[in-house]
């Protein structure tokens, strides 16, 4: 198990049982966005408006520590929910491995928030997403509910994510049989 999954077991830990009990899915990840980091997560038309955005690419999200906010792309999470939830936790990811109050962390659409894309980005993004999956998708519990049904449909929707972040994180926690 790798160092940035530690971690985001260490945090899932910590989230007290009335926000999440460790157990029940979907893992609940704007109420612990909310009450348990203090993060406001807001769905806005345009992030190149928040301080500092890059105007040359489209964003997924953005992380703005100083005013402890998460914006997400308004239209992205009204067509993809999955995506959204995936936006919050690699925000949050953000938030626990890379914060800095003097600046914000701006996600691009390309930058692979949604499990794709994934080769070839920085190291920060590979971060935030290998966290964002461990926190959605936890190990014990993929082990747990993919003994139970096998079945890469109800997977997803269990867990609510997106094909392509449900096929990466099967692939990092269920062991090939030979």
């Amino acid at each position: 198990m790798g160092e940035t999954e530690e971690l985001a077991e260490a945090f899932l830990a910590g989230v007290p049982e009335y926000i999440w009990d460790g157990e029940s899915l979907p893992v609940p990840i704007e109420d612990i966005a909310d009450s348990y980091l203090g993060l406001l997560v807001l769905d806005r038309e345009d992030l190149a408006s928040a301080p500092g955005a890059p105007l040359e690419h489209p964003l997924s999200g953005l992380l703005l520590p100083s005013r402890r906010e998460i914006w997400v792309n308004a239209a992205e999470s009204a067509e993809w929910p999955p995506r959204r939830r995936f936006t919050i936790a690699h925000e949050i990811g953000h938030w626990q491995l890379h914060r800095d109050s003097t600046r914000g962390v701006f996600c691009r659409e390309s930058s692979g928030a949604d499990g794709e894309g994934d080769d070839g980005a920085p190291d920060l993004e590979r971060e935030a997403n290998e966290f964002a999956a461990a926190l959605l998708m936890p190990r014990e519990l993929m082990r747990v509910h993919y003994d139970d049904c096998r079945d890469f449909e109800e997977m997803k929707l269990r867990f609510n994510s997106s094909g392509a972040a449900m096929g990466k994180r099967l692939h990092t926690v269920i062991p090939r049989r030979s």
